[in-house]
């Protein structure tokens, strides 16, 4: 009886970090097309930059509704307007690298290809092996505070050197971000689909960010 009561947990489990990454998988892909959406628009209005106070105060205030409401499906219309809110700062960043570089296009399209190789080949590695990567939590709260201070401080000091350093931190820690994430939710670490959406979100976000910067570093045009 024993047995059969543990053998039916664990594949209780399994079942339902299974329904978890099914979920998850399936809100990024639309918020990642709602994101895009929304960028294109913001280029096609040529909008102007947000700033990084308005950027910053829009983000955490969302993600603060995002993760109040998400046992709800007002998480879910929070997780849009969130992702829908970054693409928007994302468009006037992509139009200033396709202004700026006679090669803006081939820029924006190797960091967008390269993010999409990083993420699909980090995934298929933490969902074949099935490794548990819990072990980078500590590591990654450090690194994350560590990076980001680092990159406001390169923002107001206007050091090239410190922020193409911060670029190369993000890569790899948005990379070790993707390896945890998936593979929390298939050990069951995280079973609310909506924050693990957020979180892969923010990754390949940033990713792709930092490839687009480092790229135009040293490939860029002018």
């Amino acid at each position: 009886m024993r047995l059969h009561t543990a053998t039916s947990s664990s594949e209780a489990s399994i079942l339902s970090s299974n329904k978890v990454l099914k979920n998850t998988y399936l809100l990024l892909s639309m918020t990642l097309l709602f994101s895009a959406a929304t960028a294109g628009i913001a280029m096609h209005l040529n909008l102007p930059p947000l700033g990084m106070i308005m950027t910053m105060v829009g983000y955490f205030g969302l993600l603060f509704l995002t993760s109040r409401f998400k046992n709800s499906s007002i998480g879910i219309i929070c997780v849009f307007a969130l992702t829908g809110f970054m693409g928007l700062t994302l468009g006037p960043i992509i139009s200033m690298y396709m202004n700026n570089f006679s090669n803006g296009h081939e820029l924006v399209m190797t960091a967008l290809g390269g993010t999409g190789v990083i993420f699909l080949g980090l995934s298929g590695y933490a969902l074949t092996t099935r490794k548990d990567f819990s072990f980078l939590g500590g590591f990654l709260m450090v690194g994350i505070l560590v990076a980001f201070l680092a990159g406001i401080g390169a923002v107001i000091f206007s050091i090239p050197a410190l922020s193409l350093a911060v670029s190369a931190m993000f890569i790899l820690l948005m990379s070790a971000m993707i390896l945890y994430e998936t593979s929390a939710i298939i050990h069951g670490g995280e079973t609310n689909y909506i924050m693990a959406t957020v979180s892969l979100y923010i990754s390949i976000y940033n990713l792709f960010l930092s490839l687009l910067q480092i790229l135009g570093i040293f490939g860029g045009d002018d």
